[in-house]
């Protein structure tokens, strides 16, 4: 496929190609879309739950001005990826980008996309969508990015606040245990540094769904910011919560992290800490977590610290 078919002048969602510039409306319809449309909504690093409908026409995109869309990110190249095609054969091709472009994960040139597949663009991520009903499949996405980051697909900070303040609730009402643990990702700024931020967000990504499996039902793992994560964990006590830790920690220092041929070496610390009747908010647990991961920190980074070894 010759990527210079997908020179030609941006367009806008909200505006009619100009062949199309003379067709009279009425006011209802225009918020009507033809049933079956496809899209492509961002969802981490970019105008985050913006909406691009993709037409009969190609589509690029890039930094370039020129782009259909434009994605304003130092990771991205002025002329980055191109769609061509309709519904159901829907591909996408690598223009020569310099960060590549990665389909749900992978570094793929040329791809016919499925519905729901993810198209990485330098650091700025976009979920395909496609189906009869387009607006309800776009409005569960807009819900879904109202609670799950974008990158690792976990939950994000707003969803874990929800979880902490009601098990929080729970566990002063019913005087049960609540236990909580802060990681982060240690010299995170070194590996961005040294491999880049395209490796970085890969290194998240691997991560996330490296302890996803190992987390119970009834916790709640989230993306705390950053290269910050964290573990609510309702029944649990320090001492297993403790243990819990450790197993986490080691498994992540024993995995391979891998990156277009570059094994990244990467550890992280932690800090735990449990729920006392002196809290008097959420807020003091996660506090006396992270001041336990910052005395992980402190002492040399890749261990547990509990709250109890506190002075």
């Amino acid at each position: 496929m010759s990527s210079n078919r997908f020179a030609g002048a941006p367009t806008d969602e909200n505006k009619l190609p100009d062949h199309e510039s003379t067709v009279v409306m009425r006011s209802s319809d225009a918020l009507v879309r033809p049933k079956g449309d496809d899209c492509l909504v961002c969802i981490y690093g970019g105008p985050i739950g913006k909406r691009f409908i993709l037409g009969q026409t190609e589509t690029t995109i890039g930094r370039g001005k020129s782009c259909s869309i434009v994605v304003e990110h130092s990771t991205v190249s002025r002329k980055h990826a191109g769609l061509s095609g309709s519904r159901g054969q829907r591909i996408v091709e690598d223009l020569g980008s310099t960060n590549g472009v990665y389909i749900n994960g992978v570094l793929d040139k040329q791809r016919v996309l499925q519905s729901g597949d993810y198209i990485k663009i330098g650091d700025v991520i976009f979920k395909y969508l496609a189906g009869d009903n387009i607006e309800s499949i776009y409005h569960e996405e807009i819900y879904r990015l109202a609670i799950e980051d974008g990158l690792t697909r976990i939950p994000n900070k707003r969803a874990f606040d929800a979880f902490l303040e009601r098990e929080f609730a729970r566990a002063v009402r019913y005087s049960r245990p609540l236990s909580l643990m802060m990681i982060d990702i240690d010299r995170f700024k070194q590996i961005n540094d040294q491999f880049g931020h395209v490796a970085g967000d890969h290194v998240l990504s691997e991560m996330a769904g490296l302890l996803k499996p190992r987390i119970r039902r009834d916790e709640c793992f989230a993306r705390y910011g950053g290269e910050e994560f964290s573990i609510v964990m309702p029944e649990s006590e320090l001492v297993g919560a403790a243990r819990y830790a450790e197993i986490i920690r080691a498994h992540v220092d024993s995995h391979k992290f891998v990156f277009e041929g570059c094994e990244i070496p990467m550890t992280i610390s932690i800090g735990v800490a449990q729920y006392r009747k002196d809290m008097k908010t959420p807020e003091a647990l996660v506090q006396a977590a992270d001041k336990c991961l910052l005395r992980a920190k402190e002492l040399g980074r890749n261990q547990v610290v509990l709250e109890k070894q506190e002075s």
